[in-house]
């Protein structure tokens, strides 16, 4: 079998997954979402130029509309506009980051308690268990109120302790898997555990992964807003939409409604495309849809 042919193969099943992922409107919609808060959060300051760092207390808690400002202004003269930029950079660079260090964390964890087994598994998910008995909530306060809450750190707290849903999952995959013919003649042909893993735990389990990452990015977006709401989020002059929110609730109750409708409808909306996205992943791994 030629190149060419080899790769006829994978282009078919690449443009079956991807018919299947647009057959998914939700889907298409959640990637209409992200990419829409992507550009407005990265590009929008190119173009909306704001001072986010000096104060301006001549111009707290103007409305919307008022003296060039859309959205208005908080309570230090911070465009809400600019600020809901600044915020969206943070919420989005942290929540990426922190899925993406939780999956990959959870993924090896999980592969490799699921392909050793005996007391090697019993090991490693009792340790999972352990730290899932304690609320994540408590745990992300207690580390963000050890260490300052910068935007890097942020993103390890997170990451630490978001990894044990994944490895759970994984762990699943991996004891199926593991008693595949393929794994068995590879391991008879004298192959490493490390080789199984690597080459056929993890890549054959790379569909549960991929859908519990974009979950995993829409809670961890959600942690960030949790931690940010309780005051533990990135300090002033940085932004993002949990701090906002917070700063919002207590200024909503003297009427200044436009600083906590913006930074939540964001939340919604973010948390909301990842999970329609995750959905349509979901239909792209389905086997019994891959065989259609």
């Amino acid at each position: 079998m030629t190149a060419q042919e080899e790769a006829r193969p994978v282009r078919g099943m690449w443009r079956q997954g991807l018919e299947v992922f647009c057959e998914n409107r939700l889907a298409l919609v959640g990637v209409g979402l992200f990419v829409l808060l992507a550009v407005f959060s990265f590009l929008g300051p190119l173009f909306y130029q704001t001072d986010q760092v000096h104060t301006d207390l001549t111009k707290v808690y103007l409305a919307p509309g008022t003296d060039g400002h859309p959205l208005g202004t908080d309570g230090v003269g911070y465009d809400q506009l600019g600020r809901l930029m600044l915020g969206g950079q943070t919420s989005i660079v942290v929540g990426l980051a922190a899925g993406l260090l939780a999956t990959v964390v959870g993924t090896v964890w999980g592969a490799i308690a699921g392909f050793a087994g005996s007391w090697v598994d019993a090991v490693m998910m009792r340790v999972v268990d352990a730290m899932m008995s304690i609320p994540a909530l408590f745990l992300f306060m207690l580390m963000a109120s050890i260490v300052t809450p910068t935007v890097p750190m942020l993103i390890v707290i997170i990451g630490a302790f978001a990894w044990l849903g994944p490895a759970r999952l994984v762990r699943g995959e991996a004891l199926t898997l593991r008693t595949r013919e393929y794994v068995m003649a590879m391991r008879g042909m004298g192959g490493t555990g490390g080789r199984a893993v690597r080459r056929h735990i993890i890549p054959n389990a790379i569909g549960t992964v991929i859908v519990n990452a974009t979950f995993q990015v829409a809670d961890a977006i959600l942690y960030v807003a949790y931690l940010s709401f309780l005051g533990l989020g990135v300090p002033p002059p940085a932004a993002n939409w949990g701090g906002m929110l917070s700063d919002g609730l207590s200024d909503t109750f003297s009427g200044n409604w436009w600083l906590l409708y913006p930074p939540g409808i964001a939340i919604i909306l973010i948390v909301l495309a990842f999970n329609f996205i995750g959905d349509g992943l979901r239909d792209v791994f389905e086997v019994r849809l891959r065989r259609r």
